[in-house]
């Protein structure tokens, strides 16, 4: 289990690092997969679909949406179509809804919906970030603000976690650990700003902005952690998928990246002035 484990981790990150490097085309390609991947192990995790495991209406609609949505993004990238893009999905699923009422219960239209607005909409901002003034460089806090804070809050929690943070959703994690978590991404935010700066690619005034984002990314990302933690629970199941041999499916890989790729996007332009190429 564990190599099994140790292995994909290893293919996951060279299969990231390798489109967050090369960006464009490569980049958007895998965010696409990764967002329809999610989308799908969502509505089956919330039970948008069928018993007999079949596509139904409102997931197909959102699918379709998922793609669109990515389409105007690479072709369109502008707010007027990226709000019609979202607002015709959701009117088609509603669409779907009410022609074929009563077919489908309302909690399985506001799951696709959910699903819809959740995973693919905020694994974008992978994309948007790597687009960004400097984003070959910047995207990479995205990983930090979750990944890094993951590990350290897990150190961390069996050293010296004895407060719980969230004992009904969560009974391992704790208030100690999640500290340590937001602390480690800080500094190693600005061990990587620090990295940048001495090689030129960064300002020096911005190092410690660096760590600012990647530590608030790091609080963010636990609540993005807790949240995916919480519809499990709801709808009693272990993992979301078995895309990730020894992780389970996208949802449970990236749950909390969903949650910082959006908040690196918005601090990286507000606090460090980055716009697109």
């Amino acid at each position: 289990m564990f190599l099994e484990r140790l292995l994909s981790s290893v293919v996951l990150v060279i299969v990231l690092a390798v489109s967050l490097f090369f960006g464009g085309n490569i980049l958007f390609l895998l965010c696409l997969f990764l967002a329809a991947a999610a989308y799908w192990e969502m509505v089956r995790a919330t039970r948008v679909v069928e018993k007999n495991g079949r596509m139904n209406g409102p997931e197909i609609v959102g699918m379709l949406g998922v793609i669109g949505y990515y389409g105007v993004r690479y072709f369109a990238d502008t707010e007027t179509y990226i709000m019609l893009a979202i607002t015709l999905t959701l009117i088609g699923i509603m669409f779907v809804y009410v022609f074929s009422f009563p077919k489908y219960h309302a909690n399985q239209v506001m799951s696709a919906v959910f699903a819809f607005l959740y995973a693919p909409i905020m694994l974008s901002y992978i994309y948007l970030t790597r687009n960004l003034k400097d984003g070959i460089y910047l995207v990479w806090l995205i990983f930090i603000s979750s990944w890094i804070c993951d590990t350290c809050a897990y150190l961390v929690g069996m050293l010296i976690g004895k407060h719980k943070m969230a004992p009904k959703l969560s009974p391992k994690k704790s208030v100690e650990g999640a500290i340590g978590g937001v602390a480690g991404a800080f500094f190693v935010g600005v061990l990587y700003g620090y990295v940048l700066a001495h090689f030129g690619f960064l300002e020096l005034e911005n190092i410690l902005l660096i760590g600012v984002i990647a530590g608030i990314g790091g609080i963010i990302s636990q609540i993005g952690d807790l949240a995916a933690s919480a519809v499990k629970r709801n709808f009693s199941i272990k993992d979301y998928g078995k895309l990730i041999p020894g992780h389970g499916g996208i949802m449970d890989r990236f749950d909390s990246v969903m949650f910082t790729a959006p908040m690196v996007y918005y601090l990286a332009v507000l606090l460090l002035n980055r716009t697109l190429y």
